[in-house]
């Protein structure tokens, strides 16, 4: 009945997974956490997305 996005654009969902989970980052630093826990947050935040975004979950 309908068409699967069968094209998966990995770029563009490890950019804009980044570029929410960076908002928050950002946040979090300015809030006093130490950066390379804030940037650790953000790439176990991105991976996760793209996973989702590879297995059709999103």
């Amino acid at each position: 009945m309908y068409r699967k996005n069968t094209d998966k654009d990995f770029v563009g969902a490890a950019l804009t997974a980044a570029l929410g989970a960076g908002i928050v980052t950002s946040f979090a630093i300015s809030q006093g956490q130490h950066p390379l826990v804030a940037l650790g947050i953000t790439g176990i935040a991105t991976l996760f997305a793209v996973v989702c975004h590879s297995a059709d979950l999103i």
